[in-house]
């Protein structure tokens, strides 16, 4: 399992949420809403320190993490996070590792 984060996301973390050099930023899951893997659940983000990450990326020396504990949610399939422009917000794909 692998996080991807595209320019265009990494733009909207420095636009929207002020993102610097050294943050950290968790994707988890969240009870309510759907997902293509989960109905019932969705996927949040939030600003947050790792416990026990079990995926991470780094890019601009930023952290993006997920916990071992939200490891189901994602059912063995990578994270892709981009831009839906239309909307001017974060996209989530999952693609099977």
């Amino acid at each position: 399992m692998k996080i991807f984060i595209s320019s265009d996301a990494m733009n909207w973390f420095h636009e929207e949420m002020e993102v610097k050099a050294g943050d950290k930023i968790r994707f988890y899951a969240r009870y309510g809403g759907s997902s293509p893997l989960h109905d019932g659940f969705s996927i949040g983000m939030t600003m947050d320190t790792p416990i026990i990450p079990s995926v991470t990326i780094t890019i601009e020396n930023i952290l993006f993490f997920i916990e071992e504990l939200d490891e189901w949610f994602f059912d063995g399939h990578d994270l892709y996070v981009d831009l839906n422009p239309k909307a001017d917000e974060l996209a989530y794909a999952y693609k099977k590792a």
